[in-house]
């Protein structure tokens, strides 16, 4: 029997007219995004179908919008098939939709909670203090050598370790481009500085998460129905009693994606579905292990393919 993971994508993936064809197509879908509107108080749902891109890529819309199409795409795949996951998990923002799926989000919840997370984040570095950039074909003990001797008083780090050979750096504009240059130097296959308006899962991050843990306080936090992977910890939630912590770590921390699906494996998944807009996790799967089976399902074709 095939055991299934569902892993949730993080910022990054998003893309104007994502979800349109399953709201079009699916009453359930279509009932997730009028959900969203009406906790919003506003049209995300015309923001992710039209547009514009500059404002879907404002961090405070681009969560709740990647979240908010994620959902839709649990509910299409719910409704239509009868795979049910043995493991969930999200890249970031991802976890958001993660605890969705475990049922220990209210959804309404997760829509404003990511908003305020993507609005405290925006707001806790001024633009244009912080950067990062992704370093490829190094191997993680390098990169991590190189943000020490590049901080010279700053703060670089490892933000997100993807995949192996994939790893995003964080932190003070100057020193991240003084170890992204210290990165090609000393043999990385590529190092590109990423269009992001914030040091995200950096210890700069630290005011943001001060604030989403203050925020998080006034959300109910359900049962853990399905496993959900954290993280900061690269391992189960031991409860729903560490949610709000976690939750709140994982904006000044780096994201274990790695470790995370290592773990995800030793617990004996074989197949995963993406759920959500673009197949940024199916091709970091490619890299961490040959041997789970892994589809995405972000709209009409991609769902007919993996159902197939």
């Amino acid at each position: 029997m095939a055991k299934y993971a569902f892993l949730f994508p993080g910022q990054g993936s998003q893309y104007v007219g994502m979800g349109k064809d399953l709201k079009d197509n699916f009453k359930v879908a279509a009932d997730v995004f009028a959900e969203a509107d009406e906790a919003l108080g506003e049209s995300l749902s015309k923001l992710c179908f039209e547009g514009p891109e500059d404002d879907l890529k404002l961090t405070m819309n681009t969560q709740p919008a990647i979240l908010t199409v994620s959902v839709a795409a649990l509910r299409v795949l719910q409704q239509e098939s009868d795979i049910t996951p043995e493991v969930v998990a999200g890249h970031s923002l991802g976890e958001f939709s993660a605890l969705v799926a475990s049922g220990t989000l209210k959804f309404a919840d997760a829509v404003r909670i990511v908003r305020k997370r993507g609005t405290f984040m925006q707001e806790a570095v001024p633009v244009g203090v912080g950067g990062m950039a992704a370093v490829l074909g190094m191997d993680t003990a390098a990169v991590e050598k190189i943000c020490e001797e590049s901080a010279q008083g700053q703060f670089v780090a490892p933000a997100n370790y993807n995949a192996p050979g994939q790893i995003v750096i964080s932190g003070h504009t100057e020193a991240v481009k003084r170890a992204a240059e210290k990165a090609e130097a000393e043999g990385a296959k590529r190092v590109v500085i990423l269009a992001v308006s914030a040091p995200f899962h950096s210890k700069l991050m630290k005011p943001a998460a001060d604030r989403l843990g203050e925020a998080l306080k006034s959300i109910e936090i359900g049962d853990l129905n399905i496993p959900v992977l954290s993280n900061v910890e690269a391992d189960f939630y031991p409860s729903k009693d560490a949610v709000r912590q976690l939750l709140t770590q994982q904006v000044n921390n780096p994201v274990r994606w790695i470790e995370e699906m290592e773990k995800m494996i030793q617990a004996g998944i074989d197949n995963a579905l993406e759920l959500g807009p673009g197949k940024v996790l199916c091709g970091l799967m490619r890299k961490i292990s040959r041997d789970v089976s892994m589809k995405n399902i972000g709209d009409m074709e991609s769902l007919k393919d993996a159902l197939a």
